[in-house]
């Protein structure tokens, strides 16, 4: 079977998936299509991505989809979250059916809603085509508002329009970048094509306007960064995370802000490429350290856990531009480790949350006492992606986050590097606060004691061990991706 092929079936899985889960609501059909569909993403994936790493980058459809290093970093993260949060979507939504939250006919919706989501998202990472970019990542507003609103409480209904009023309004002004650049490269080349393929527009980056580049990538980060969850645009985020179903909320804190902060990062190429890295690395500094500072006292006061858990995500979408504003190899190798980083400790944590959330019947954590003599098991597996999450050794994000510190010190940015350490450490904080208060302690009696089942464990292991991996050290073809893909953001 041919590269071009393969790039084609990996969109034509959750496609078809997506038809059979809103046409056929068996449920037995459903959780087969669920755990198979998401199967056959991730087996592509790793396809791909070996050839990727033997040949080059893959193209489709007269190069509108193309899987370059870069790209590969997301469509792993997508494939591979999508298939362990599929799975662990089976008995979570069973769960919530048998104590009524959900209704059987619920499930193909959810379901469908997902594999449109996870399709959407590939869109994103997979286009070549700037302006396929920008309808694809609104698409996923479409399909994912829908899952914010799931359980039709009022509180849900609010964060799922929340969050599409903010997101399209942030996503008309990524429209305009994207107008200002194709005219901009259309002027120069004559060629729609050429002036819509983000390969070709890069081609020509040098000779485009240097003002109408720097206003676009002003639209561009405003937009796209509404979905990314920068500040001062992140104000969607707390309520449409933390009132989705946990593996949905999962996958928009894990895999969707990182959509948002991919297309910011081709943009930022560009812009680079053409007049100079200065001008994008100090604004995505600014908003980066703006969401880190600003999301750390959010974290340290929020007794929601999940509203917790979403702040936890702006810091770390601060984190991420962060790096991207220190830029250099080493700066955005930091910025795409954290990025893989935080998406593994994040959906082990919602998943965590999510089984918490069942057991007690609460998000407050005032309520939450003893998970550890409660559901020893979801304890330590809350300790440990909590203590990654606060930047403690040897997890994950401890090495993405101490990789981002050393880089800006090197590079001199001593001020912002204290500034940025005091907030982490106010995260710290916070994160060793809340497992003192949720895991430790005394429970309440009315608690039956016990995990819910297997079925809502194994995929949060298997995220703890690859979590707990990345923290001893990043895999061989994970670091050729980072390294190839920092070269075609420098323009290597």
């Amino acid at each position: 079977m041919s590269r071009e092929v393969l790039l084609l079936i990996i969109l034509a899985i959750p496609l078809v998936a997506a038809a059979a889960s809103f046409t056929l609501r068996l449920r037995r059909f459903l959780e087969f299509i669920q755990v198979a569909a998401n199967a056959g993403v991730l087996l592509v994936t790793f396809f791909l991505i070996k050839e990727v790493l033997a040949g080059g980058a893959v193209s489709a459809l007269g190069g509108n989809l193309k899987l370059d290093e870069l790209s590969s970093i997301l469509t792993l993260i997508i494939g591979g979250l999508g298939f362990l949060l599929g799975v662990y979507s089976i008995p979570y939504l069973a769960y919530e059916t048998r104590r009524g939250e959900v209704t059987p006919r619920d499930l193909g919706l959810y379901y469908g809603l997902y594999h449109l989501f996870i399709l959407t998202m590939l869109l994103t990472v997979l286009s070549n085509n700037i302006l396929i970019m920008w309808v694809a990542l609104e698409a996923t507003t479409l399909a994912s508002a829908f899952l914010v609103g799931f359980y039709r409480h009022r509180s849900s209904l609010e964060g799922a329009w929340k969050y599409v009023l903010i997101c399209s309004a942030g996503i008309a002004f990524a429209l305009f970048g994207t107008i200002l650049v194709f005219a901009n490269a259309f002027q120069l080349t004559g060629q729609v094509e050429k002036a819509t393929l983000w390969t070709e527009v890069l081609k020509i980056a040098a000779a485009m306007d240097p003002v109408i580049l720097k206003m676009a990538f002003v639209f561009v980060l405003i937009g796209f960064g509404t979905k990314a969850g920068l500040v001062p645009m992140h104000t969607w985020l707390p309520d449409a995370h933390s009132e989705a179903p946990s593996p949905a909320s999962a996958l928009l804190s894990g895999v969707l802000l990182n959509c948002g902060l991919l297309l910011v990062t081709r943009y930022y190429a560009l812009i680079g490429q053409a007049i100079g890295f200065t001008f994008p690395r100090t604004l995505l500094l600014a908003l980066g350290l703006a969401s880190v500072v600003i999301a750390a006292f959010f974290i340290l006061v929020q007794k929601d856990m999940k509203r917790m858990l979403a702040y936890s995500s702006i810091e770390n979408m601060g984190i991420i531009a962060f790096g991207l504003g220190i830029g250099g190899p080493a700066g955005i190798m930091a910025a795409l480790t954290q990025m893989v980083n935080h998406s593994v400790t994040k959906a082990l944590m919602f998943g965590a949350a999510g089984n918490v959330v069942q057991k007690f019947g609460t998000r407050d954590t005032e309520k939450i006492k003893g998970v550890l003599k409660i559901a020893p098991v979801t304890g330590l597996l809350l300790i440990a992606g909590a203590l990654s999450l606060g930047g403690s050794p040897p997890f994950a994000i401890f090495i993405s986050k101490f990789l981002t510190v050393t880089v800006a010190l090197k590079e001199g940015y001593l001020l912002l590097t204290v500034i940025l350490l005091a907030a982490l450490a106010v995260v710290f904080g916070a994160m060793l606060n809340f497992v003192v208060r949720t895991v430790f302690g005394v429970p309440g009696k009315e608690h039956e004691k016990g995990d819910l089942g297997l079925a809502m464990l194994v995929p949060l292991v298997i995220l703890f061990v690859i979590m707990l991996t990345l923290g001893i050290g990043i895999p061989e073809f994970l670091n050729q991706l980072l390294e190839r893909s920092a070269e075609i953001i420098l323009g290597g």
